[in-house]
């Protein structure tokens, strides 16, 4: 097969990059603690959950730590996931000479939320280190005494692509919230001179508003295009009718599809209705793996052992149709095959196998009638959820 039939190498992917993968807790945790005290010009974090717990304050304080040495630091977060930062800690933020800003949604209360999401967790510094995925700054994505991280991934780039994550970070802070804000922050040529590594790496981007559904397309290029197998792994798992569609036909065709899904999850209803898809899964051959030590918060693909999707794109429609969503997709064989190596250890020793025989003696009538009505109870609340921001792409 050659490295160019499965996914074409266009001008998206950057050639000169070292791509590392990164495990939630305290792997992550320690990369960003290290990227935040060694950067000497700018820092950017974008993020959906900042929460003023233990972990919360400890990358607060090293993020004030970096404005007081000289560093230009914005930290950007979402304006509904991160309502119940106090004004106290955002005031002792911007003492520190941070820069700070809310993403504000379309609407917003205390209690109820529909519309844009900044759903992106991202940090960029100096232009050429990089760290995104889907781990949030809170306590539940860290490795605490007796609290294990949720199982959750990001990828730490160096080199050009992190340029490009750079200007990126720099579009969103100008444009959060709805309308232009004051004091545009102005790009800065970039100086990344990295030619130590060849690895493909691109940008993947989704932001129905502005009309972009990179990732969506990654993913269905990727079911499309396939030709052995794929492994997904992912939390709140709903695909839409177009994805189920080309999973089903790449399944047909002989393609492997291994789904690995939270056991447990943090959102009781969703779980429900993801096994309402399982009865469709099974009949159509994907092996489906329930994720038993933890919840699962991950998101991350890989195809053929030479392609790597990851970020913090769900497969369901508030990814698709509201959320400001960020993946990187990787190009290249070795690191694919890394990953598909942990995940196959995931698979086979952190999982239970669904089987037909498993889902009948644990799910009942009465239970598979609870699934269908939290599935079309999702389905209803994902479209008035989503209904606004179509409307207005």
């Amino acid at each position: 097969m050659s490295s160019g039939k499965l996914f074409p190498v266009s001008s998206a992917y950057s050639l000169y990059n070292h791509v590392q993968l990164i495990r939630g807790g305290q792997d992550y945790f320690t990369t960003l603690h290290r990227m935040i005290d060694e950067a000497t010009r700018s820092i950017h974090l974008q993020t959906y959950i900042f929460e003023a717990d233990e972990t919360g304050i400890a990358v607060a304080e090293a993020l004030m730590k970096a404005a007081k040495r000289g560093v230009q630091v914005y930290l950007l977060v979402d304006g509904y996931a991160s309502q119940q930062l106090s004004a106290a800690f955002i005031a002792a933020l911007k003492e520190s000479t941070v820069q700070f800003r809310w993403f504000e949604p379309v609407f917003k209360s205390r209690h109820f939320y529909i519309g844009r999401r900044l759903h992106q967790k991202i940090i960029v510094t100096d232009g050429l280190n990089s760290l995104t995925g889907g781990v949030n700054i809170s306590n539940r994505y860290n490795d605490l005494p007796g609290q294990p991280a949720w199982l959750d991934w990001a990828l730490y780039c160096k080199g050009e692509v992190s340029a490009e994550l750079y200007h990126l970070c720099v579009d969103t802070w100008n444009k959060a919230g709805w309308g232009k804000k004051k004091d545009q922050l102005l790009k800065e040529e970039s100086t990344v001179h990295y030619k130590e590594e060849e690895c493909l790496v691109r940008v993947r981007y989704n932001d129905w508003v502005r009309g972009k559904n990179q990732i969506s397309r990654s993913y269905l290029e990727m079911f499309r295009k396939a030709e052995s197998h794929i492994t997904i792994m992912s939390s709140y798992f709903l695909p839409g009718r177009s994805f189920r569609r080309n999973m089903a036909l790449a399944s047909k065709r002989g393609v492997q599809l291994n789904v690995i899904t939270a056991g447990t999850s943090d959102v009781a209803l969703v779980k429900h209705a993801e096994r309402y898809l399982y009865r469709w899964m099974l009949k159509n051959k994907m092996a489906i793996y329930e994720y038993q030590p933890n919840v699962l918060h991950g998101k991350l693909s890989t195809c053929d052992s030479r392609f790597v999707t990851a970020g913090s794109y769900n497969i369901n429609n508030l990814s698709a149709y509201a959320s400001i969503e960020l993946n990187l997709d990787v190009h290249n064989r070795p690191f694919a095959k890394t990953v598909e190596q942990q995940l196959n250890y995931i698979m086979q020793n952190d999982c239970i196998l669904v089987t037909e025989k498993w889902f009948e003696q644990h799910n009942t009538f009465l239970k598979r009638i609870w699934q269908r009505i939290c599935y079309e109870l999702i389905r209803f609340v994902l479209f008035l959820f989503t209904f606004y921001m179509r409307q207005r792409g």
